[in-house]
């Protein structure tokens, strides 16, 4: 069985070596290259094509926000997890918006991040738990936005349509996995944003926890 190829970029290489040997340590995954800086790791990943490309925040030439963005532009096949000390939640509405499929903090258990790695690849959204109860507590604040949004129904395909723009899939890989045309998928997306009062990814990936959609990848 192919083993799940990550790529690391991190600009302390203390980090990048611990998460080499933590990585190399599973049987079903290898890190096939690394970078310092976001430019390389930018560059690095175009040509290697990881399944997964880990991501710090924190990074000379271009941080880990616009290397993700520039990435998920170049090769949207290939995820990215951010992996940050951040904790405040403008910083993971940042990586959600560039198109990351994942948020976990440094502090995370080893286990954490390789269970996260492992959701990522399979097409799955990943939350650090932390951050995951920070988003449900903004949900609770907002009662009146709540219970507005309880009160939406949407149809099946577009509700089938948010779940994978909120798990990170493309347009593209939604209309290949449903058998629509990339404009069919388009127009769900925007008919369900109007409907939700929704404008951005990030938006769309705290309803689906508020759903309880991602519950099961946390």
């Amino acid at each position: 069985m192919a083993k799940l190829r990550v790529f690391l970029a991190d600009d302390h290489a203390v980090v990048r070596e611990g998460l080499k040997a933590l990585v190399n340590a599973q049987e079903d995954m290898e890190v096939v290259g690394e970078a310092a800086d976001g430019f390389a790791a930018l560059e690095k990943a175009r040509e290697l094509r990881p399944d997964v490309a880990v991501m710090d925040i924190s990074m000379p030439r271009l941080n880990g926000v616009q290397a993700t963005e520039q990435l998920r532009q170049a090769c949207p096949d290939v995820k990215v997890l951010a992996l940050t000390v951040h904790e405040d939640k403008s910083y993971l509405r940042q990586f959600l918006e560039a198109g990351a499929a994942g948020y976990v903090l440094k502090r995370a258990a080893s286990e954490e991040l390789i269970h996260a790695l492992r959701a990522v690849a399979a097409g799955g959204t990943y939350l650090d738990p932390l951050l995951t109860s920070k988003v449900l507590g903004a949900f609770t604040r907002r009662q009146s936005l709540h219970d507005e949004l309880s009160r939406i129904v949407l149809s099946e395909r577009e509700e089938e349509v948010i779940r994978f723009i909120a798990e990170g899939f493309s347009n593209k890989e939604i209309a290949a996995r449903l058998s629509l045309s990339v404009k069919t998928v388009e127009t769900y997306k925007t008919r369900s944003l109007e409907k939700l009062g929704l404008r951005s990814r990030a938006d769309i990936v705290r309803y689906a926890v508020q759903q309880g959609w991602l519950k099961d990848n946390n």
